[in-house]
């Protein structure tokens, strides 16, 4: 891991005029150890301050302010809270998945500031991503929330949160209740992680060629496997080890899954996103493409039919036939998708 080393005040400034002439500048911030440059990100229409928030452990963590250059004076804010896997959400080398597609062209598009997080170990964020649990990454989200009303250019009152995949189901958790003027979830889930991973094995065996009826054999041993491994708090080597039978079910870690400790998902079992969601007061779209394979119809359905159970019209859902788990149609990114974000957000501004 290494921690850029920043240019001072008047080499930045005259990085940033460079910028604005047009020219693509790829800053080559060294570490003083001297390792490789980290490599930055360029934007046509807006500047991107690099900033830090520390957690409890007293780990650094990187983000990433975007501020519009066309615009004057406040602007509104759009926070991104990210995905489960421990990949960076900063994009130096562009468009390279439909989640950096998705914010890019929200960051160039929108006129508004953004904010970014990479979490524990992810960049240049201290920590050790594969060990870090879902409370110490919220907590840092929170953070970086709470940061957000020392930039002079952020309007607080206009305010959105977009949650993608993971964040989207937990998003409303790190405004912690302050005033938001809605909430976007895509790609997301808002029921137990238990119903989203029986599920998601079902179609993953299903997926593997496996017959119906070696599927729901399969099935039977993984509701009882992710009891113990959820609900119950072991290990998935430890539930093995106690369940011999089911060695050949487990396809990851002994001690986590997909990159991240087995605490990290007994903390997301832990959460009530029902009572999370009937508590949300501002406005939801929530986005979700058929081709999905990932999270299902019925994950994302879960966060609109909460809100309008308690508050009937506050949550639309935004379908795309085909669109997979990271916008894409046909390995193509959804272009009418930004545009759809776009204008949901500023109606929710009206003349504001």
């Amino acid at each position: 891991m290494h921690y850029g080393r920043y240019l001072d005040g008047r080499a930045w400034r005259f990085a940033m005029w460079i910028a604005r002439c047009g020219l693509v500048l790829v800053l080559a911030i060294t570490s003083a150890a001297g390792q490789a440059p980290v490599k930055r990100e360029h934007f046509h229409n807006a500047d991107v301050l690099y900033d830090w928030v520390s957690n409890s452990r007293g780990e650094k963590l990187r983000t990433f302010v975007t501020r519009p250059r066309s615009v004057t004076g406040k602007v509104p804010v759009i926070f991104f809270v990210g995905w489960l896997s421990c990949d960076s959400m900063a994009y130096p080398d562009g468009e390279t998945d439909g989640f950096g597609a998705l914010m890019l062209r929200l960051i160039d598009q929108s006129g508004y500031a953004t904010v970014r997080m990479d979490k524990p170990g992810v960049g240049e964020s201290q920590g050790v991503c594969a060990k870090a649990d879902f409370q110490s990454e919220l907590e840092g989200w929170r953070a970086v929330f709470a940061s957000i009303s020392k930039y002079e250019f952020i309007d607080t009152n206009r305010l959105f949160v977009l949650g993608m995949s993971n964040g989207g189901g937990f998003s409303p958790l790190v405004a912690q209740g302050s005033a938001v003027r809605g909430y976007i979830a895509a790609s997301s889930w808002g029921r137990t992680w238990y119903e989203h991973m029986i599920e998601n094995e079902r179609r993953r065996l299903t997926v593997e060629g496996k017959s119906a009826a070696e599927v729901n054999d399969a099935v039977k041993s993984f509701i009882q496997f992710y009891d113990l491994y959820l609900n119950r708090k072991m290990t998935p080597g430890q539930v093995v080890a106690s369940h011999p039978e089911w060695k050949s079910l487990w396809y990851d870690d002994a001690d986590g899954q997909y990159g991240r400790p087995a605490a990290f998902y007994q903390q997301l079992q832990s959460l009530n996103l029902g009572k999370v969601w009937q508590d949300v007061t501002a406005p939801v779209l929530v986005v979700y493409g058929t081709g999905d394979t990932i999270m299902s119809r019925a994950d994302s359905d879960a966060i609109s039919e909460t809100v309008n159970r308690v508050r009937p019209g506050m949550a639309e859902n935004y379908v795309v036939e085909r669109m997979d788990h990271l916008f894409t149609v046909d390995k193509k990114f959804y272009d009418p998708l930004v545009p759809a974000m776009l204008k949901w957000m500023k109606e929710r501004l009206g003349s504001n």
